[in-house]
């Protein structure tokens, strides 16, 4: 049994200005002081609210199962704007502040649009900055591209808090394997799907293989690789936690910073 995740609301007063302190501990296994702060350019909406228990409580879960039992989300914060109407249940903060949180909610920047996505400067296993999610991601199902918030929550604390990175290369998808054939750049290789172009025009699109590029030995470009929706692999959720079957990180011989 998971054990139970409170949730609490703090009314923002003002953003303060300074160096990014976490107030974030394990203790006992379960994480305490977690901040989600909503950006005051945030239309007021009590559904976002919602949806980002909703997301916490699920993400606490999965945490749970994909770290056999050793971690959760035991609290969380959410800093509700000024610019917002004031409830009774809304609390005055303690210490929680905006430069603080672990989460920021704002609007999308060009760059990402709505992918939720961690700032990170450092290298593999330094802590990133802050986790950012837009209003449209938390308010609108897109499913199919990111998997359940839940879970594309838990895949972007593991950038934040562990500073792992993603498990698949955008700018080398394909490579050459010691048995001389083209793989998917994927944690891991037991992970099954098939490469393909697809074309798209006039509201229809239509797949093919892909082809081997004689000059490079990979395939020709882009080539896309599409998992297939039932899988046997146990790994991983940083390379797409969107299928089922995924539920731990692929270096299972590493004990992580937690």
């Amino acid at each position: 049994m998971v054990p139970r995740l409170t949730v609490i609301l703090f009314l923002t007063l003002h953003l303060l200005p300074g160096m990014k302190s976490s107030m974030v501990n394990l203790i006992n296994n379960g994480y305490d002081g977690i901040v989600i702060a909503i950006n005051p350019s945030v239309p007021e909406d009590e559904k976002l609210i919602q949806n980002i228990k909703e997301m916490v409580t699920e993400a606490s879960t999965y945490l749970f199962h994909a770290t056999k039992r050793r971690v959760y989300f035991r609290n969380v914060s959410i800093l509700i704007p000024m610019t917002w109407k004031s409830k009774s249940e809304y609390l005055m903060p303690k210490q929680e502040s905006y430069d603080q949180a672990e989460v920021i909610v704002a609007n999308p920047y060009l760059k990402h649009g709505d992918d939720p996505y961690t700032l990170q400067y450092g290298r593999c296993g330094e802590k990133g900055q802050y986790i950012h999610f837009t209003p449209n991601f938390l308010l609108t199902n897109n499913l199919p591209i990111y998997g359940s918030r839940g879970r594309a929550f838990v895949h972007e604390w593991a950038h934040l808090r562990w500073g792992i990175f993603d498990e698949y290369n955008g700018d080398q998808p394909f490579y050459i394997s010691r048995r001389n054939t083209i793989e998917a750049t994927r944690c891991s290789t037991h992970i099954t799907g098939t490469n393909v172009i697809v074309k798209c025009q006039g509201g229809s699109c239509i797949t093919r293989p892909c082809r081997r590029d004689s000059q490079t030995g990979l395939y020709e470009a882009k080539c896309t690789f599409i998992p297939e929706k039932s899988q046997t692999a146990r790994e991983s959720i940083m390379f797409m936690q969107s299928l089922h079957s995924f539920s731990k990180t692929s270096n299972q011989n590493k004990e992580y910073y937690l």
